[in-house]
């Protein structure tokens, strides 16, 4: 199996957002209610650059897979040195090493970008997301609970961190 991180385009947005909406749903990922569109994501799309804050399209064998993007946490200066990441992936690619490689991918990158803290927000009962960011080396750093009306439950978001080596 190749896996391959590109940057994304613009024409990559309509499979980005079509494999975000595949996830609102389960109520496991996302706290999103509803699909979203592609004109309410353009300025999402625009606020990633590769040289800051990149959005990488994964290929599996030269196939759309997912993708995958680093966010700013906060918005003030003093956190630029970490960010929030997002993991999507088509349901076809789960389980199957790729969610690994993909955080690979992040790793090293962050030395690239002079990031130094890496950040996850995964609701409390997405088992199989947070036994992939722990076994990569993520700790709890914190738990808000009952924070997100899912409709038919109340869930509570597990924040996951980890350092990055400079080495």
């Amino acid at each position: 199996m190749t896996i391959i991180f590109r940057e994304a385009q613009y024409s990559d947005l309509v499979n980005i957002i079509t494999t975000y909406n595949s996830t609102i749903s389960s109520r496991l990922v996302t706290a999103d209610l509803e699909p979203i569109s592609v004109e309410s994501r353009k300025d999402w799309f625009e606020s990633h650059t590769p040289q800051h804050r990149p959005l990488w399209i994964v290929l599996v064998n030269d196939e759309y897979a997912g993708w995958m993007s680093f966010s700013s946490f906060y918005g003030r200066p003093a956190y630029n040195g970490t960010v929030e990441i997002s993991l999507y992936l088509e349901s076809t690619y789960r389980y199957k090493g790729i969610g690994k490689a993909c955080l690979q991918k992040a790793f090293e990158t962050c030395k690239k970008l002079q990031i130094n803290t890496l950040l996850g927000f995964i609701f409390d009962h997405n088992e199989v997301s947070l036994s992939l960011f722990y076994k990569m080396g993520f700790e709890k750093w914190g738990h808000l609970p009952r924070i997100a009306n899912m409709l038919d439950a109340e869930r509570g978001l597990v924040i996951v961190g980890k350092r990055i080596d400079k080495s």
